[in-house]
């Protein structure tokens, strides 16, 4: 195997986050050298910043071997920002990271780990023995807690924090899932739905989620509720009507 060999790659869709976003990197990286793995890429994906964004990106590729980015051209979007990602990562699996350094490196780790054993999705939960929430809006919770709820009923899942978007995924399973539609942070729900519908499995693991310390959160509540239950409808729609046909063939 090439020592350029990318295993795990990291897309960590990044807007207006000049003052975080070389925190967030050297703090995954000094966790992976901790455990000697080098067979991973961080793929930035600048999502129409309009601060000094691109110029802290281009100073971390041009230190770090193991950074690279790209622009996510208009309109600005967390979807669109990670299906951008999705485009131009060079791994045989992937993790969607946020850029606030709310997930712990540790637990991107433990994506990778099981990764390496054979899984072919990892959905981490905040909300099971062993995760954790620390400084979490509490109007947030509730409503997380309620939408988790209706997805877990609705399909009939084990899997208590769909909504999360820190997930991990083999590059066929990226395949498998296509196409994706969500422009917006709705899209962390319709990649594990499909994944599920359509026959892949998962793993799950306990993380922790930490507010973030700078910066301002882009996630605009108001703004999302009928585009997650879009997303929601239309691949309950798949799986009630489409009789299989998407799903994968074993």
């Amino acid at each position: 195997m090439s020592k350029d060999h990318i295993f795990f790659s990291i897309i960590v869709p990044v807007h207006n986050e000049e003052a975080g976003i070389a925190r967030t990197c050297e703090a995954i990286m000094e966790r992976f050298q901790q455990e000697s793995i080098a067979d991973y890429e961080i793929l930035l994906v600048n999502d129409n910043s309009s601060d000094r964004t691109e110029e802290a990106m281009l100073q971390l590729c041009a230190k770090h071997g193991l950074i690279r980015y790209v622009n996510n051209v208009p309109p600005r979007g967390y979807g669109l920002a990670v299906r951008k990602g999705l485009e131009e990562f060079r791994g045989e699996t992937v993790a969607i990271v946020m850029a606030d350094l709310s997930e712990s490196p540790e637990d991107i780790v433990r994506y990778y780990r099981e990764l390496k054993k054979g899984a072919e999705c990892v959905f981490g939960s905040r909300f099971m023995k062993g995760g954790g929430v620390y400084d979490y809006p509490k109007h947030k919770y509730v409503l997380n807690r309620i939408a988790n709820w209706f997805i877990k009923t609705l399909f009939r899942l084990e899997h208590n924090d769909i909504t999360n978007g820190f997930k991990a995924y083999r590059r066929e399973v990226i395949a498998g899932i296509q196409p994706l539609l969500a422009h917006h942070f709705n899209l962390t729900v319709e990649m594990p739905l499909k994944a599920i519908v359509r026959g892949y499995r998962y793993v799950k693991v306990p993380i922790s989620w930490t507010n973030r310390k700078t910066g301002i959160s882009k996630l605009k509540i108001k703004e999302m509720g009928s585009r997650y239950l879009f997303i929601v409808l239309y691949v309950w729609l798949e799986r009630s009507f489409s009789k299989g046909d998407y799903k994968r063939k074993v």
